[in-house]
């Protein structure tokens, strides 16, 4: 194993293990819930967006370490971020995600995911908390009807 792929599997162990931001937000919050029938995975996701700006992103759910992680890693880029940025992000995402090589200066640990994408299975673990994200920053915007799969 090289270097760079123990150092992408610390980053990722550390989010599951330390998740970032999770919990629940008080009122005023969009609120998403997905899940992956295929394994188990669910998330509730949490947003707080005022005048186009994430304010702050909570989440809970259960799953695998790509997917928890991914969730951690997620809210804890998008936070401070327009929304028009944390789309731009989640496109990004989902370009690594294809095996495309893009970098996340403002938020590296993002990077540690790239690896998925040589596990198509598992694409959608990774996938799961940005999904959610689009959905409740389109929810957010009057885009999207209903927002609970």
């Amino acid at each position: 194993m090289s270097s760079l792929e123990d150092l992408y599997r610390r980053v990722i162990m550390d989010h599951y293990k330390s998740p970032r931001n999770r919990g629940t937000l008080e009122d005023g919050s969009v609120t998403v819930n997905l899940n992956n029938p295929t394994c188990g995975d669910r998330i509730h996701l949490q947003l707080l967006i005022e005048d186009g700006v994430v304010k702050n992103a909570r989440w809970s759910g259960e799953g695998c370490s790509i997917s928890m992680s991914s969730a951690s890693m997620m809210t804890d880029a998008v936070k401070g971020k327009t929304t028009e940025q944390a789309m731009e992000m989640a496109e990004r995402f989902s370009a690594l995600m294809k095996g495309e090589a893009v970098t996340f200066e403002e938020y590296e640990d993002l990077e540690a995911l790239s690896g998925v994408s040589k596990f198509p299975a598992r694409i959608k673990c990774a996938t799961l908390a940005w999904n959610a994200l689009r959905k409740g920053i389109e929810h957010g915007r009057g885009e999207h009807e209903g927002i609970e799969e």
